[in-house]
């Protein structure tokens, strides 16, 4: 068995841990291995494995990889838009975690239609309000998501945002719980299932897992073992 796989494994262990130690099932959180820094290769071993979903940063690695391996994987597109990118990840991407400002919305959901898709995407929240980070913040989200919610093409799923590294626990709990319940908000105000709450990654996924998320974006525990 490959070492990949062994971590992969080991995690899968410790996700479950931590969703039995705040009540909630396996069957109710993704785990996402982030393939974005690895070769294809190394997808190959968890593709071998059963695994079907890896998470990309890059529009050119994401196309090279879609490329080269099996036409039957579940791309998502975890990283910051390029508004001149935006087709070539529609093309390859199910899922687009990324999506900050009303501008790039509306280019992503016109090519969208012109591709004759129906990708799935997430609005991307600032909750932590760093300037490092992406997103649209929580004061700007109401207009944001009403956008969403009307887009023709694009299938709006949800919400995602990403803590500061380092953060201790109590400063995740509120990153992770305020998004939780803008999620709950926003569907109620649109009347539409947001089901996708896409936070937590190998750092902080147990604290996620406890507030509610519903993917988990890990990639150093799994492909490095970090």
């Amino acid at each position: 068995m490959s070492s990949v796989i062994s971590r992969y494994q080991a995690v899968e262990k410790e996700l479950a841990a931590a969703l039995a130690s705040c009540g909630r099932r396996r069957d109710e959180v993704q785990l996402l291995p982030v393939s974005k820094t690895v070769p294809a290769e190394c997808i190959a071993e968890l593709y071998g494995y059963g695994i079907r979903c890896f998470g990309e940063n890059r529009a050119a690695v994401l196309c090279a990889k879609a490329a080269a391996l099996p036409e039957d994987i579940c791309w998502h597109f975890i990283g910051p838009l390029q508004s001149n990118k935006v087709r070539k990840v529609v093309q390859h991407a199910a899922l687009v975690h990324s999506i900050g400002d009303a501008a790039l919305l509306e280019r992503f959901d016109r090519i969208v239609g012109e591709e004759g898709k129906r990708t799935g995407f997430l609005l991307e929240v600032n909750i932590s309000g760093e300037a490092s980070k992406g997103g649209v913040s929580p004061d700007e989200l109401d207009a944001l998501a009403a956008r969403a919610a009307a887009a023709e093409h694009a299938v709006w799923k949800g919400l995602m945002t990403m803590a500061p590294i380092g953060a201790d626990d109590e400063a995740l709990r509120g990153i992770f719980g305020r998004l939780t319940a803008e999620r709950d908000r926003l569907s109620k105000i649109h009347r539409r299932e947001l089901p996708v709450l896409s936070m937590g990654m190998s750092g902080d996924y147990r604290v996620a897992v406890a507030c509610g998320s519903t993917l988990v974006r890990l990639g150093s525990c799994i492909f490095s073992g970090e």
